[in-house]
């Protein structure tokens, strides 16, 4: 079975996209499919790490160097024919295209329909029409059953909500139902994405810096795409109790060890509701806006808003009341359980339905 993957990431767009259809594309290799993917060879992009994870990528040219979305969305034609022409090269029909673009909608999967068995968007905006057999959008809202209705046609299969989350094998190892939260705040992870483009990282170890408790550990995880990470590697260094990681592959144990989180919306977001940790989360991304309200309108996180609506004095001042109320850090962490279902997340749903549709 072959299934192909066309998404993009840089240092503009972050890595988002690319580490969430990684997660399904090794969810489906085990399953037995073969992957592969299809990506602009936008600046700071992350083709070199998907291959380093055993699968083949088809570059498409760069062809701008700012406004990678809008460039997708404008010249939608062309990648049409860039990326028709490395479909045609293959034996078969792929039984499967995923899309995960927002540059991308109706009009591009009209032009790809008969040259692929099936059709897979993986979208969380719902913003314009798209012609797919499956549309998968693990984001949390408080209106997510009606979000599609009028965009995708009526025998589109939709898998909807954080139950539908991709989460990688060293989460799904993990048994949250032995997950213990005690409300006190020892280890404090920052993590703001794989490029983290508002230099948010910087802005809350100022923060933590000056908060002056030096019985409290700060572990700050960057991606290899940083464009900070030196200078954040040496602010590290030069902290008390202060970790540097990059680019890791135990997150997820990270995460156990740590008992507060201070990040961004996306797909961590889910990583933090999965295993129970209370967080603060900035919207770093207009698609992280609706979510991180819902999220927060449930009690499992709170959120800073905007880069440009906090500084540094807001996260102090929210770490040192969150600090001294153990409880609400007891009741945000049991109400990430309301939010994502572990033993369904667990089966690895999404790659189950792909494979029986693919069959």
């Amino acid at each position: 079975m072959n299934i192909v993957i066309r998404t993009d990431s840089s240092v503009e767009i972050g890595t988002g996209h690319v580490m969430r259809c990684l997660t399904l594309a090794k969810q489906l290799m085990q399953f037995g499919a073969n992957v592969s993917f299809i990506c602009r060879d936008f600046p700071g992009n992350n083709s070199s790490y998907i291959k380093e994870q055993g699968f083949s990528v088809y570059k498409l040219r760069s062809r701008c160097t700012e406004h990678h979305w809008q460039w997708v969305k404008e010249y939608w034609e062309t990648d049409v024919e860039e990326t028709l022409a490395i479909l045609n090269g293959f034996n078969q029909k792929p039984h499967l295209l995923i899309v995960d673009h927002y540059g991308l909608d109706s009009r591009w999967e009209d032009k790809l329909r008969a040259h692929v068995k099936n059709i897979m968007v993986i979208d969380d905006l719902a913003d314009r029409p798209h012609n797919c057999d499956v549309l998968l959008d693990q984001n949390y809202y408080l209106n997510m059953r009606d979000r599609y209705r009028a965009l995708v046609p009526d025998a589109c299969f939709q898998l909807l909500g954080p139950n539908y989350v991709l989460l990688r094998d060293e989460f799904l190892s993990i048994d949250t139902e032995n997950i213990q939260r005690d409300g006190k705040i020892h280890n404090v992870l920052v993590f703001f994405g794989g490029t983290d483009p508002t230099a948010e990282t910087m802005k809350t170890l100022q923060a933590l810096h000056e908060l002056h408790f030096p019985s409290l550990a700060i572990h700050v995880v960057v991606g290899a795409t940083n464009p900070n990470k030196k200078q954040i590697k040496d602010v590290c260094a030069k902290m008390p109790q202060t970790f540097y990681y990059c680019q890791i592959d135990h997150m997820a144990d990270l995460m156990m060890k740590t008992d507060f989180a201070i990040g961004a919306g996306g797909t961590t977001t889910w990583e933090r509701c999965y295993l129970q940790l209370p967080s603060l989360t900035a919207i770093i991304a207009d698609n992280q806006v609706e979510v991180t309200k819902a999220v927060a309108a449930k009690g499992a996180t709170i959120s800073l808003g905007r880069t440009n609506e906090f500084d540094k004095e807001t996260i102090k001042k929210e770490m040192i009341s969150l600090i001294k109320n153990k409880e609400r850090l007891r009741e945000m962490s049991e109400n990430c359980k309301g939010i994502v279902d572990g033993s369904i997340v667990k089966g690895r749903p999404v790659a189950r339905f792909v494979m029986e549709l693919c069959l």
